[in-house]
Order: C-alpha cells, then structure tokens, then sequence
C-alpha cells in the first residue's frame, strides 16, 4: 500500500504531464482531495519537486493563492553538479555571475549572444541598488535566466 505522500506526488506528476509541464493548484482544494491536512501538501512539493530534480515552484498565498510546479529542462551541468544554483540561493557578485555565464558559454550550454545579454544584464552599472540587495537581485536574475534559457 502506498503512503499518502507518494499518491500525491504521482497525482503532481499526471497533472504535470497533461499541462505541457507547468501546473497551478491550490493547495486548499488538493488537501481536501486527498483528505490530508494542508501541509502534507508542502511537505510533497518541498522534497519532491525540488530544483535539483528539475522543477521550480512559485506560491502565491492568500485566498486565490496558487503553488505553481513547473517541470525545467536544465543541462546535465546544471542538474548534476547543481553548484551553479546553490551558489545563486543567496548572494551573487559580478565577477561570478560572469564566471557562471562563461562557464555555460564554453560547456555550450548557451550562446555567445545571450551570453553577452546576461553579461550586461548583469553588471553593476545596470543594477544600480547598494549592495547586498544588487547581489541579492543579481542572483535572482541570473537564476531566472537560465531557467527560462534551459527550457
């Protein structure tokens, strides 16, 4: 017999594959399906649909709030050594956002084009905030982009 948390998961899983990869849910509604309490639902989503296995999830919460699962398609680069994210989780200088997107550049995992779209947008002349919260946005940006470039 299997526990709640893996039918949940392979509920996610369905839902996935019927939406082209991204599905939206609220997490009220899945609860009551599945007769849980609501944070048997987070406790799933957090272990099981987590970057380094190849998904992003958004929440927004309040009374239309939505969690957002959408299954990405990462280089083996990204997804194995998973360095590059970790190291976007927090704060991101200049020099090494310029050192991930080379590093992408040469692994051919992007072009030289958006490489250099990524490198301006990236630069502190652009990103003009004081620091820590420019190297907070940095990161954020630069994660963002790969997302939506590794699709």
């Amino acid at each position: 017999m299997q526990n709640i948390s893996d039918v949940i998961e392979k509920h996610l899983m369905k839902l996935l594959e019927e939406c082209d990869g991204i599905a939206e849910i609220q997490r009220s509604v899945l609860s009551d399906e599945f007769n849980c309490v609501p944070s048997q639902i987070n406790y799933v989503i957090s272990t099981r649909f987590t970057e380094d296995k190849g998904y992003v999830v958004e929440s927004k919460r309040g009374g239309g709030g939505f969690i957002r699962i959408q299954r990405v398609k990462l280089p083996d680069v990204l997804t194995t050594g998973d360095h590059f994210f970790k190291k976007m989780q927090g704060r991101l200088s200049q020099i090494e956002a310029e050192g991930i997107i080379y590093q992408l550049e040469k692994g051919n995992h992007i072009s030289n084009r958006e490489a250099q779209v990524i490198y301006s947008a990236m630069s502190r002349d652009v990103l003009q905030i004081p620091l820590p919260q420019r190297d907070l946005l940095r990161a954020r940006l630069l994660k963002a982009m790969l997302v939506a470039l590794m699709r």
